[in-house]
């Protein structure tokens, strides 16, 4: 593939979400942001502003008194929750970050080609009547609800952020037609994210949650994809594979206690997108969620731009990663007690 079929959306004026002096989520990451979209569009790269978000695409996921509060805090500074907070111009900073999410969406079904949203404020913590984590609007549940709206029938959404995406989980957990899987830190903030969370009613079993505790490493993420994500994303056959893509889990993030590099980063972008690649025609979205280490956080989207482009193996092909899967290994059981009732294929399933 070449860089001009993968889309990228970004935009300077993510800047313009402003946060109290010290905050982790800073306007500087948007800097980050900015100087890789820059780069990329130097190399050859393709590379579009978003849009806003239509009002239809946001009261699919969030409700209308919600969506009012956050309108209402247009040209003022106001605190949403403990971390959170809206300054003068984040109502519609958060509308372009939906934005782009949905344009990704749209760009991935009609191309089949992958589309990466690099965004601020992220999204996953969101939930359908609360900001929350640093969180407004819940970019990639309103970019599954859009691809639900397009007439897909199963969506998977992936959300490798060491934080769990409670907002996500809360949002499709009746609903079978989204299966979200997590990795995370846990037990960690939000407190939500146990093995034991499957789902509820026609949803259950399409949560799948996978805690780890602090110290969790490249091998254990790689060991954790191979044995269970990739096994029970194929088994779903999902039609549109969206990914919450937070950065917060790299050794040397300040909010979090797992020990990913770039390099084990770039492994997890080439399982996933290959996994687009033979099972969903390359239907791929990318959506920014943490990450708040600056240098690792632009050293990490970097990598995932370059490892998707340049993308030629087949799954068989990525070498698994070396190192300790201690965590992860302690970590199967009560995953595999709560799933392989609905999963079936992984009480036996190998390493891919």
């Amino acid at each position: 593939m070449s860089k001009s079929n993968l889309l990228l959306i970004s935009s300077s004026r993510f800047g313009d979400h402003e946060t109290p002096t010290g905050h982790p989520e800073q306007p500087a990451r948007a800097t980050v942001m900015t100087r890789v979209a820059d780069r990329w569009r130097s190399s050859g790269g393709h590379v579009v502003e978003p849009t806003p978000i239509e009002t239809v695409d946001l009261v699919r996921v969030h409700e209308a008194g919600y969506l009012a509060e956050i309108a209402s805090t247009s040209g003022r500074r106001v605190q949403l929750d403990a971390d959170t907070y809206a300054s003068p111009d984040t109502q519609i900073v958060a509308r372009l970050a939906a934005g782009a999410a949905v344009a990704g969406v749209g760009y991935a079904l009609d191309q089949h080609s992958p589309a990466m949203a690099f965004v601020r404020p992220p999204g996953h913590h969101a939930e359908r009547d609360r900001a929350m984590g640093f969180c407004l609007y819940n970019n990639a549940a309103i970019a599954a609800a859009h691809a639900l709206s397009r007439g897909l029938e199963r969506v998977v959404v992936i959300d490798y952020d060491v934080h769990h995406g409670n907002g996500i989980q809360s949002i499709f957990y009746d609903d079978p037609r989204v299966l979200y899987i997590s990795t995370h830190q846990y037990p960690f903030y939000p407190g939500t994210g146990a093995a034991s969370e499957i789902g509820n009613g026609a949803g259950t079993g399409f949560t799948f949650n996978i805690p780890l505790e602090a110290g969790a490493g490249d091998a254990d993420l790689d060991l954790m994809f191979r044995r269970l994500v990739l096994p029970v994303t194929m088994a779903f056959q999902p039609q549109l594979v969206i990914v919450s893509a937070g950065f917060d889990a790299h050794v040397d993030d300040p909010l979090g206690g797992m020990r990913l590099t770039v390099d084990g980063y770039g492994t997890l972008t080439r399982l996933i997108y290959r996994l687009a690649l033979e099972h969903c025609d390359g239907r791929f979205v990318v959506v920014t969620e943490g990450g708040y280490h600056l240098p690792a956080l632009e050293a990490c989207l970097e990598e995932m731009l370059v490892v998707t482009a340049e993308q030629a193996l087949d799954l068989e092909e990525i070498m698994p990663v070396s190192g300790s899967t201690d965590v992860a290994e302690a970590a199967l059981a009560p995953i595999l007690l709560a799933q392989t009732p609905y999963w079936p294929s992984i009480s036996t399933s190998a390493q891919l």
